[in-house]
């Protein structure tokens, strides 16, 4: 794994990105957090700790979304 040092910290160079998560019912907003919920853990399970969101993904819906998946873990990790 590829690593970018940034401010005392170890980044993977690979990052996980919130524009196009999976959704339901075909509305762009209607974020399927378990499914998130899932693509985070496998992520976080391979050392992924660059997590990058937006307002506006999905609708201002991402933030929110993976706010909640990741609150499972703790801040310093990602």
């Amino acid at each position: 794994m590829l690593y970018k040092d940034y401010q005392n910290r170890k980044i993977l160079l690979l990052g996980f990105g919130a524009m196009r998560l999976p959704i339901k019912d075909g509305v762009y907003a209607n974020i399927n957090e378990a499914e998130t919920q899932k693509m985070v853990d496998y992520a976080m399970g391979h050392r992924v700790n660059y997590y990058d969101t937006a307002w506006g993904y999905h609708d201002g819906q991402s933030e929110i979304v993976l706010g909640k998946v990741l609150s499972k873990y703790p801040r310093e990790s990602y």
